[in-house]
């Protein structure tokens, strides 16, 4: 465990880029060794081992098994001040690695194929950084390393088992690899930035028969086809221009022979929206097309629709002296970037305490990557440039 170090207010771009290089291939290391060993949402007991055991080689006090397998760590400063909570998601996908790298997942089937290694290990740093400059800083961190985010599921758990309280939490950072920025270059998307997910299953009950013989049968795969169709105008005609959305079906299932006309069909499908006004529109609009389809097609249809996580809010509070600190530690190198439809969970906590997502650019040169990829293979160079990144932004916060 090393001496706390004070930090004086000349220095201390040059002291966190100091520590960040003399610590960075110890992160890669870690980094491998959690991309061999992927775990998925609360199973992430290897992963949770290994970030246990690296806060207490620091010395940072901590605490296990909150939320089944999350981990939280505190960091007191010198002085009073406000809690700074900084977020990274831990688990993996069910995805089969094609790499073949020397440290892809030794395990079938599943990889980290979002970058959650990257985060888990960027936060440590983060860490080990703001641990030995602790007497320079006015206030606590509390780094959350949360499990299951790719379930939707592990910040609802942790926020219920009290994350954000004890010492309650003010203000709290998050932050996602992107592989379609350049290493390197970092990016910001103010108010809602990342999309609520809700989810629908819509049942069309319909009457079976001989497909010689339509008319002595209710139809529901041409009840379900029309719905589909119909589900589209939900954007093309009910939204305002200026409030995005997405209804995409992702699945339809019914039948089983080439003759026979099925008793029913499933329908599965995505609602993605900014604005709580689309969300409630898209709900209504899609159990009043499933009741139109009863009346029209003779089918029965039942409707559950399921809202997910929130809109993440990016509040300008945390947002603005996180981009200033960038700046400060790296340059001009963060971009302000359009909203997503994509979405994850660290928005419930964005719902609760004025926060914000920091993209961070993990596309290694001559690669055009994506998330959710088989042959995934981030930049490493992501790790100790978001290092220095969070942990300026604390320093800047906690100044």
């Amino acid at each position: 465990m090393d001496t706390p170090i004070t930090v004086l207010p000349n220095d201390v771009q040059a002291t966190i880029a100091r520590i960040t290089g003399e610590i960075e291939q110890h992160l890669i290391a870690v980094r491998r060794d959690l991309h061999a060993h992927p775990e998925l949402a609360f199973e992430e007991v290897r992963t949770a081992g290994v970030v246990a055991n690296e806060l207490t080689r620091m010395g940072i006090a901590h605490e296990t098994g909150i939320a089944q397998t999350g981990v939280v760590g505190i960091i007191n400063g010198g002085r009073p001040g406000p809690v700074l909570a900084i977020r990274a998601d831990m688990d993996a996908l069910p995805i089969q690695e094609r790499t073949d790298l020397p440290w892809a997942s030794t395990k079938p089937g599943l990889m980290h194929a979002c970058g959650h290694d990257i985060h888990t290990t960027t936060l440590l740093g983060v860490a080990d950084v703001l641990h030995k400059i602790a007497p320079s800083l006015a206030g606590t961190v509390k780094l959350i390393f949360q499990p299951a985010e790719e379930a939707i599921g592990g910040a609802e758990q942790m926020i219920e088992a009290g994350v954000l309280e004890g010492p309650k939490v003010d203000m709290a950072i998050g932050f996602h690899n992107y592989p379609h920025i350049p290493v390197g270059e970092f990016s910001f998307c103010p108010g809602p930035a990342l999309a609520a997910a809700d989810m629908f299953t819509i049942e069309v009950h319909g009457k079976s028969g001989h497909a010689a013989h339509p008319y002595a049968a209710i139809d529901p795969i041409v009840a379900a086809a029309t719905l589909i169709t119909q589900l589209q105008t939900v954007v093309s005609r009910e939204m305002r221009p200026l409030h995005p959305a997405v209804v995409t079906v992702g699945a339809i299932n019914g039948g089983i022979a080439h003759n026979i006309i099925p008793d029913s069909v499933v329908i599965k499908g995505t609602v993605r929206t900014l604005h709580k006004e689309a969300q409630d529109i898209a709900e209504r609009a899609i159990q009043r097309m499933c009741d139109g389809a009863e009346i029209a097609m003779r089918t029965r249809c039942t409707l559950t629709y399921e809202r997910g996580v929130p809109a993440m809010l990016n509040d300008d509070r945390v947002l603005e002296p996180v981009v200033e600190a960038v700046r400060k530690q790296l340059g001009d190198v963060i971009h302000r970037r359009e909203p997503s439809m994509g979405a994850e969970d660290f928005a419930l906590m964005s719902q609760m305490v004025p926060a914000f997502q920091l993209g961070i650019g993990s596309g290694a040169p001559g690669r055009a990557d994506r998330l959710h990829n088989s042959g995934y293979a981030p930049d490493e160079a992501c790790i100790g440039l978001g290092v220095q990144a969070l942990a300026r932004a604390a320093v800047e916060i906690l100044a």
